[in-house]
């Protein structure tokens, strides 16, 4: 199997991020300090209800068909390692919550691609899930 590599990992987690972190910022510059005030408050919820759906639609429901914007992006798939089938929305929720072992760590999980024969995360091995090639 062809694995992804990691400046392509990276490259498809910061493209997936934009979008998320535009929509925040959007909400943060209309609304700002003033987020309690109540003519103008709402419009920076509004803004981060619209990311979160945003990540939701895009990590868990593209991303468990096997390919988020950014994987499509740079060509790569998200798969289950023992059927090459993809993860499936609660697959891939479940591997974000995994990220979590990644981070804890001082983040050292999101380098073990660089070193690891199948260029997987903590999150992909406690998972059982691969970034390939597509």
């Amino acid at each position: 199997m062809n694995y992804a590599s990691w400046p392509v990992r990276v490259g498809a987690a910061l493209v997936d991020a934009i979008p998320a972190v535009i929509l925040s910022g959007l909400g943060y510059l209309i609304a700002g300090p003033s987020a309690d005030d109540p003519t103008i408050g709402p419009l920076y919820y509004v803004f981060a209800l619209l990311s979160l759906v945003y990540t939701v639609y895009n990590r868990w429901y593209l991303g468990g068909q096997g390919a988020s914007l950014g994987k499509k992006a740079l060509g790569v798939r998200l798969l289950k390692e023992q059927t090459g089938q993809p993860l499936g929305f609660g697959g891939a929720f479940v591997r974000d919550i995994c990220h979590i072992v990644d981070t804890i760590i001082c983040y050292i999980g999101y380098l073990f691609p660089l070193w690891d024969a199948k260029r997987q995360t903590l999150a992909d091995k406690i998972t059982g899930s691969l970034v390939v090639k597509a």
